[in-house]
């Protein structure tokens, strides 16, 4: 694989970049404040910015209305976006998994009603998996259920860590559906409208003293038609891993564009800023500092492409992206805890993105299965003799 950056790709790197920072990067605090009267509207506006830029949904399929970008061309673009958290939204990148898992799998009914308003960013979607009283890394655990009765699933359970359900026309739940059925094949994906009966958002669950727009939710019998049945009875954990892998690169992407803005951050701070008769970029373990950055920023995003490019090809690449999932959320902790080091007090206040940038960068050693279970998975295909070292 050539990892040079291709020559095609690059206007449209410069000019995502372009508009994160003379577009988005004016309006983050704002936008953290979920709950202020402008913050909704000036997302509409990035949005329609962004669509008027002609850099809406590039990932997603043309045939769905999408920009069509290829997986790689997407891939480094991505990269590009993660500067922001809000880029994914006011870029209108963030349906694109569930925007495939519509196509692929939800009935005509389905398709029809959300399909091209989530992609044209009109509705929003959540994801429903981890539950409160589960350890969801072993995911065979989970409690919610559905029933098919009379034509309706009824389900019930508790989930949280649904992201943006508040603001949702849907969740689509990881439940439960074959009694007697052991390991992955007992569970099922089921499309459920926000505003059905039974659907209770309990609380916005704090994450690391932030509100981060993570629901904790209630299903209570709550009743949907069979066919909002995701895909076959049986088959959700095979529709997660079609959404989760191409994903778990996407995060990757993204945490190289927000752990090279911190580096950005750390050297301009290290030239500006004067400690005992010199700037700190003069100072041998500043130097340090910004070598380690360099190092794992730039050996993650080779990691990061050659598992991209074996998945582009057909290869499931499960050991690359384990590796990266776990290299990937350690590379970003360590390049936005250093520009915090480097800032000294300043680093701690919210006068500069990183604070909250390493709230953010904590939940990925977690989120989409935590460190162990990829070290774990990982090591076993390695000790059968899958992949070479």
């Amino acid at each position: 694989m050539n990892f040079d950056m291709p020559e095609h790709i690059k206007p449209l790197r410069k000019q995502v970049r372009a508009f994160i920072e003379e577009r988005v990067y004016p309006v983050e605090n704002l936008l953290d404040e979920r709950d202020h009267p402008d913050s909704r509207p000036a997302l509409k506006r990035l949005m329609q910015e962004a669509k008027d830029a002609g850099l809406w949904a590039l990932g997603h399929p043309k045939e769905i209305g999408g920009g069509g970008l290829p997986f790689m061309d997407y891939v480094l673009v991505n990269e590009i976006v993660g500067r922001s958290e809000h880029a994914m939204i006011a870029l209108g990148t963030h349906s694109l998994q569930d925007s495939i898992m519509l196509n692929l799998y939800a009935s005509p009914q389905w398709r029809d009603r959300y399909l091209r308003p989530l992609v044209d960013g009109d509705v929003f979607p959540s994801f429903a998996m981890t539950e409160p009283d589960v350890a969801s890394s072993d995911p065979t655990q989970l409690k919610t259920h559905a029933e098919l009765n009379g034509g309706e699933w009824v389900i019930n359970g508790r989930k949280w860590f649904t992201t943006g359900a508040a603001m949702a026309a849907y969740t689509t739940v990881m439940c439960r559906t074959e009694p007697g059925v052991e390991g992955h094949r007992a569970f099922s994906m089921i499309i459920v409208p926000t505003d059905t009966p039974g659907y209770k958002i309990l609380r916005e669950t704090p994450m690391l003293g932030v509100s981060g727009g993570h629901y904790e939710v209630d299903y209570d019998n709550v009743r949907v038609p069979a066919e909002n049945l995701l895909g076959d009875r049986g088959e959700g954990f095979v529709i997660a891993q079609r959404r989760l892998g191409p994903g778990r690169i996407f995060h990757c992407m993204r945490w190289l564009g927000q752990a090279q803005r911190a580096f950005e951050l750390m050297c301009a701070r290290a030239k500006d800023r004067v400690a005992f008769g010199s700037p700190l970029a003069e100072k041998q373990s500043i130097q340090n500092m910004i070598f380690e950055t360099a190092a794992e920023i730039r050996a993650t995003r080779l990691l990061t492409l050659d598992a991209a490019h074996k998945l582009d090809k057909g290869d499931p690449a499960r050991i690359e992206i384990g590796i990266i999932k776990v290299v990937g959320a350690r590379m970003l902790h360590n390049a936005i805890d250093r520009a915090i080091q480097v800032h000294g007090a300043k680093g701690l206040t919210d006068d500069t993105p990183l604070s909250r940038m390493y709230r953010n960068a904590r939940a990925g050693r977690v989120y989409d299965g935590p460190d162990e279970v990829h070290q774990v998975s990982v090591a076993k295909l390695l000790l059968k003799g899958e992949g070479a070292v």
